[in-house]
């Protein structure tokens, strides 16, 4: 299982959009549906800092991922740069699996 962690910082009047984007029913999610491999999304929201927040992306595995990035990049790149007018930060924390 691969799970990829990113951490974003989102701009004061952004915060609707973004959280309609990132959410698992939102745009990442529809495209993310389409790819095999692809588990879920997980949107999380800090208690104390309205805009700060966490998503974390689980897929079956880091290739079919990366597969998938390929083969859909300009519907990658169309949705990252429509996220990036949304956010001040964006950091990928890490790419994780579990221990069993």
């Amino acid at each position: 299982m691969l799970v990829i962690v990113w951490e974003y910082t989102v701009k004061q009047d952004q915060i609707d959009d973004f959280e309609d984007v990132y959410r698992p029913d939102g745009a990442w999610g529809v495209l993310f549906r389409e790819a095999p491999g692809f588990v879920s999304i997980t949107l999380m929201k800090d208690l104390r800092d309205p805009h700060h927040f966490l998503v974390a992306d689980r897929w079956t595995s880091e290739t079919l991922y990366e597969e998938f990035k390929r083969a859909r990049a300009t519907e990658y790149a169309e949705l990252h740069e429509r996220g990036q007018r949304l956010i001040e930060k964006e950091h990928e924390i890490g790419r994780f699996d579990f221990i069993d």
